[in-house]
This record gives C-alpha cells, structure tokens and sequence, in this order.
C-alpha cells in the first residue's frame, strides 16, 4: 500500500509540474521585478514630480477613500439613502465636522489624509445625494 501511494504521488506532482505555465519571458521577470521608485541623493537631479490636477470630485473621493465602508457598511457606517436620513437631518455643518474630526468608528478624515475639507464637502454631497 506505502508503494502505491508513493507512486500516486510521484505521479500526481509529475502531472502537476508539467501542467504547470512557466510563460514568462526573462523581459517579463524583469520587469516585474523592477523597483516601484527611485532613490535620489543630495545633490542627484531627481525627476519632476507630477503636478497637481486641482480639487477631485466628491464621487472621484468616494471611490478612492469612501467606498470601503460606506460601499459596504462596513463598521455601521451609512450606505444607503435611508442610512443617510436621520444623519443628514442633523445637518450638513456636523456631517462635515464628523467627517473631518473623525465620529465613532470613522477615523478623521476616513482615509483620505490627502484629502481637503472642501473635497471632504464635495464627497459628502455625492453620498448623501445617491
């Protein structure tokens, strides 16, 4: 029995090993390798940074920063219009201030830390308008 098995599994890893896709080319390992940035010294000539493409829209925010809770609910955090009724009837002044200063589960600012107040504001408005 410990001979068949054994040669079950000879067989089984033969199988498996020649199944398997080794496609990639050495180019493609490369650059799958490569570093994701660069190391610049005192004194190197770094590349330009990419220039800022202005304020982002409320939905541009959503997807990017909001999305993971209030896509899902997760935490408690309110998704759906009716989730929104009774915290938009507090006003939009504290809605910000929660979403800004951090409000029990949400942390400030959600994850958005790069985020402005007045793109805070704007993915606000998109929420509690869907």
């Amino acid at each position: 029995m410990k001979k068949l098995s054994a040669a079950l599994l000879l067989l089984a890893t033969t199988a498996y090993a020649q199944a398997y896709d080794n496609s990639l080319t050495e180019d493609a390992i490369k650059k799958r390798l490569a570093p994701i940035g660069s190391v610049y010294l005192e004194g190197d000539k770094a590349a330009a940074a990419a220039e800022p493409t202005g304020p982002r829209s409320g939905e541009q925010v959503y997807q990017a920063a909001c999305f993971a809770c209030h896509g899902t609910g997760a935490l408690g955090a309110p998704k759906s219009a009716d989730d929104w009724a009774p915290r938009i009837a507090k006003g939009k002044d504290t809605l910000l201030n929660h979403a800004l200063n951090g409000f029990n589960a949400m942390p400030p600012k959600g994850t958005c830390m790069d985020c402005s107040e007045d793109e805070i504001s704007a993915a606000i408005d998109f929420m509690t308008s869907k």
